[in-house]
């Protein structure tokens, strides 16, 4: 039985709380404070996490400025050999970190292993990545553009932009966390992370992954707290010099404060499943209880609203109703497929939604039933357009499914959201599908599949609310540096072997 907290991790534990990770070491805030965690699953306080303050912000900005130039100067090969080693250290302890996440985010155990297993290879693709891309500058001539002679050569390449704030969120506390630190340090940026409450502790454990790798100190460092007190201050913080943001409204608030800053912003989505009448309705059956209800539907790119042609929508209701009966519900330590959503206020937020849609008569292809935080999964049908669950995003394991007579329909809705991350359209007609997939306002569009963040090296953006940028370990290294131009003016125009 792998125990957090223990062996490998024993120093990040003091007493009952969990440490902050500053300057190379572990340490407990001089506040005196700590913020509890609370367990989906039974409701009750299952670890607690340091309450960081201000003062100590500023001294983790000063050591990442400090730590930052150094590892700049640090060779790029030496900077991958480090990713490498700890991207192999996650991977051998992936038990203990997949237990918090089971325990603070009521993640199912097979999916928190993955996780682990997942974030580990992207640290090592990153470093691959890395070392190719950044070895790579570029040489301009200066004769190709009309007036000049060919006495200016351009040297460019791609350097740091300095201290990188990362704010995962608590559906993907580590996938989603080295999907930025990886990135940033393989550029030569230095990184601060704060982590989401709930799913700080299996950052923390991941954190130590990289201490354990032996990166310089002050190159990483770790801070817990309430956002109240430590939020606002971090990203608005002198020494920032790159924000990347994943998770919901707060993301809008940052990009407003943030100020001359890079940002990599990936916010909400209602991700639409466009069904035609030509599709494999098994495997649109199949993708909709993947894509709306994995991890009972807590995930960015979960299908979150069903637009199906009239004409199918019976077939394919009664296909997933029948899916739907066998998953298993309960805690996460079970291999259950639907585990409690994350917060009693998440639950509450979900329940009014559904009930917002019964009132106005929505057809409810299941009883609604709720014990705590757990939420069967639901399917509703007959949703209209006048009732929140066709705009909202439930985050939770419940989808809502219209009917409508026109493909066209079914775009006006898509593009209709404020949202724009995924989208998926299913049929078996390729030109269609290319048609559809081109109209569709969305970062991406799966065709005959559910929406999805992986390959972790694929693009992966959001439109209109769902965020500024692009991810995707190419990108993401492209977002974190910056370029850089030397001009070489020669006393002549020159000209090789004229």
């Amino acid at each position: 039985m792998a125990l957090a907290g223990t062996g490998a991790f024993a120093e990040i534990l003091d007493g009952e709380v969990y440490k902050y990770y500053a300057d190379g070491e572990w340490r407990a805030s001089a506040s005196g404070k700590s913020v509890a965690i609370v367990n989906p699953t039974t409701r009750k306080t299952q670890y607690r996490v340091q309450a960081c303050t201000q003062e100590e912000v500023n001294k983790v900005m000063e050591a990442a400025k400090v730590a930052q130039k150094a590892w700049a100067r640090t060779p790029l090969w030496k900077r991958a050999e480090l990713l490498h080693k700890a991207a192999a250290i996650l991977k051998e302890h992936k038990a203990p970190i997949a237990e918090c996440l089971v325990k603070e985010i009521a993640k199912p155990a097979k999916d928190a292993v993955s996780e682990v297993v997942r974030s580990g290879d992207l640290v090592s693709y990153t470093a691959e990545e890395g070392v190719r891309i950044l070895g790579e500058g570029k040489l301009l001539v200066s004769d190709s553009f009309p007036g000049n002679d060919r006495n200016k050569y351009c040297l460019s390449s791609k350097i740091p932009l300095g201290v990188v704030l990362a704010i995962p969120p608590f559906n993907y506390p580590v996938n989603l966390a080295v999907s930025k630190i990886g990135p940033a340090l393989i550029a030569g940026n230095s990184l601060v992370l704060k982590p989401p409450t709930q799913g700080a502790v299996a950052a923390l454990h991941m954190v130590h992954c990289f201490h354990l790798a032996g990166f310089p100190k002050g190159l990483i460092s770790c801070v817990t707290g309430k956002g109240s007190e430590i939020g606002d201050f971090l990203t608005m913080h002198p020494g920032v010099n790159c924000i990347s943001f994943t998770g919901g409204d707060t993301g809008i608030a940052i990009s407003k404060k943030a100020g001359m800053v890079p940002l990599q912003m990936e916010l909400g989505g209602k991700d639409a499943c466009i069904v035609l009448e030509d599709a494999d309705l098994d495997l649109v059956a199949a993708n909709i209880v993947k894509g709306g209800f994995s991890y009972s539907g807590q995930r960015c790119t979960a299908v979150k609203v069903v637009l199906i042609m009239e004409s199918v929508a019976d077939a394919v209701v009664e296909k997933v109703n029948a899916k739907l009966a066998k998953l298993k519900v309960g805690p996460p330590e079970d291999g259950s497929d639907i585990t409690p959503v994350v917060t009693e206020s998440s639950a509450n937020f979900i329940e009014g939604l559904v009930m917002d849609a019964k009132e106005k008569g929505a057809t409810l292809c299941q009883e609604y039933r709720r014990e705590g935080n757990l939420i069967w999964p639901l399917l509703l049908d007959h949703v209209h357009p006048d009732m929140r669950i066709a705009w909202e995003e439930p985050f939770g394991p419940v989808l809502p499914v219209i009917r409508i007579n026109s493909v066209e329909e079914g775009i006006h809705h898509c593009n209709a959201s404020n949202f724009g991350l995924q989208g998926c359209v299913f049929t078996r007609d390729i030109n269609k599908a290319i048609l559809i997939s081109d109209a569709m306002e969305t970062g991406t569009v799966q065709i005959n599949s559910a929406p999805a963040r992986g390959p972790d090296h694929f693009p992966f953006q959001g439109l209109k609310d769902s965020g500024i940028g692009s991810q995707g370990i190419t990108n993401s290294i492209n977002m974190m540096t910056k370029v850089k131009s030397t001009v070489i003016n020669l006393p002549s125009p020159s000209y090789t072997m004229g």
